[in-house]
């Protein structure tokens, strides 16, 4: 007996080719399914980071087929969890959403090298979101 409304997420940074892309990948992979995954960029770049895909790469997750999305109010209105990476003030608010602000670092123009602590950054945050989701009250 699940709710067969599954809560949704939108990570938001501004050209959706890095930071935010990472995300939704781990919470895609991590979740299983739970969760409803978007991302978007309020600038959003022509395709995601390479030194993103590798180091994404590297973590088992491949993310090579995934292109940056524009950030649309619709998107923000269907999301229960808005999140956003360095975007500032370019995300439309709803009320009833939970908005988180993740402060991470811009791996636009780093090498993998430079990339991978932001990744596992990511990782960490998405695996505690995960545990916020699954203990929030259905409904």
């Amino acid at each position: 007996m699940t709710d067969p409304r599954k809560p949704s997420v939108l990570f938001v940074c501004v050209h959706n080719a890095g930071r935010s892309q990472m995300a939704a990948a781990f919470l895609t992979h991590l979740a299983q399914g739970r969760v409803e995954v978007r991302s978007a960029g309020s600038a959003p770049a022509d395709a995601v980071n390479p030194a993103v895909v590798e180091a994404m790469a590297e973590a088992g997750i491949d993310i090579c087929a995934q292109t940056p999305k524009a950030l649309t109010t619709e998107a923000v209105q269907a999301s229960d969890y808005v999140i956003t990476m360095g975007c500032g003030d370019a995300c439309p608010v709803f009320p009833g959403k939970t908005y988180l602000d993740w402060a991470l670092e811009d791996p636009a123009g780093k090498g993998v090298e430079s990339v991978r602590p932001i990744r596992d950054q990511i990782k960490t945050r998405i695996e505690a979101l995960i545990a916020e989701i699954d203990t929030k009250p259905e409904g």
